[in-house]
């Protein structure tokens, strides 16, 4: 493995999330150098400055940033936040066709001034913006991809973790597909341990999981997003945590899996939409795991995932 020495992060969006994403950058020690860039000059600077007043505490990283493209010199990985929120009444795909417009016009200057970097694309719909992304630049498909369901498969192990009685470490399941709707979790991989998720018996004497109760895990995590942002206006912290750890498996060359969304090139007979599925996250991106298997009802669940997303993309083409 070929750790990136005096390795440099930048983040694109000062909000909420992007703030979240250096934050937590910081505090993990993710990169040795951390930039912020969004056009807002005064909350980029504000944000910065708020981050740099803590640098004493957060290890040998340091923060920078500004509404000049230039602060992303260099960077080896780029995190992309910057977009429209969803309004009351927005459809996705009206949402898709502003935020396409953003990435569109920034990321040719993006890559004038990092050229090598590897970008991950966290502006939602992550999976249709990937696809346009990575025909607006041509960079290659492992070198651009979309945090997916990274944070939806921590959000399923939770609350996994929390009705078994373990560890989170100790839960092993997948969301997959699309980051939003049509997701769904790879059950027929899904173990506590060793143990087959429907053959765990809990050990605090609950009964064991039922179809019927992963079935409403499932749709409680898919749904979990949309209860934050009710209660507090945005998903910030747990986004931030999720894209800090997919940037430690870049800068890291750790070849860890994580269930990041790449452009597709015939994996299970899908292509030219971007999905999540298990892929291998190392210095040179991120690789699809092609042998990953799925149940029938799982593929028909996953095709579905891909033609709904091929739907929206077509709409802003």
């Amino acid at each position: 493995m070929s750790v990136i020495e005096n390795s440099k992060l930048t983040v694109v969006g000062a909000g909420a999330v992007g703030s979240s994403v250096a934050y937590a950058a910081l505090i993990r020690g993710s990169a040795r150098h951390v930039a912020l860039y969004d056009i807002a000059a005064e909350k980029t600077e504000a944000e910065v400055l708020d981050l740099a007043h803590g640098a004493q505490f957060t290890g040998s990283s340091d923060i920078v940033g500004g509404a000049d493209i230039s602060v992303a010199a260099g960077s080896h990985v780029v995190v992309i936040t910057a977009g429209a929120k969803q309004k009351p009444g927005q459809t996705r795909i009206e949402l898709a066709g502003v935020n396409a417009g953003i990435l569109k016009s920034m990321m040719p200057r993006l890559l004038d001034v990092a050229p090598d970097a590897t970008y991950v694309i966290v502006t939602n719909p992550c999976d249709v913006l990937t696809v346009l992304a990575q025909e607006a630049t041509g960079l290659p498909y492992e070198r651009i991809f979309a945090s997916g369901t990274v944070l939806d498969t921590s959000r399923l192990r939770w609350k996994l973790a929390q009705r078994a009685g373990v560890s989170i470490a100790s839960v092993h399941a997948y969301i997959v597909g699309e980051h939003g709707d049509t997701e769904f979790p790879l059950w027929s991989h899904a173990t506590i341990g060793t143990v087959p998720i429907l053959d765990w018996e809990p050990l605090d004497g609950q009964p064991k999981f039922s179809v019927d109760e992963l079935d409403q895990i499932a749709v409680d995590v898919r749904d979990s997003a949309y209860k934050v942002i009710q209660g507090k206006g945005a998903t910030n912290y747990a986004i931030g945590l999720s894209s800090a750890r997919i940037v430690e498996a870049v800068l890291n060359d750790e070849h860890a899996v994580m269930p990041v969304s790449t452009v597709l090139d015939g994996f299970h007979g899908v292509s030219g939409v971007a999905l999540s599925v298990p892929s291998v996250v190392s210095r040179t991106g991120a690789a699809p795991i092609r042998t990953t298997a799925f149940s029938p009802s799982e593929l028909g669940l996953f095709r579905r995932s891909a033609d709904a997303l091929r739907d929206v993309a077509a709409s802003l083409h």
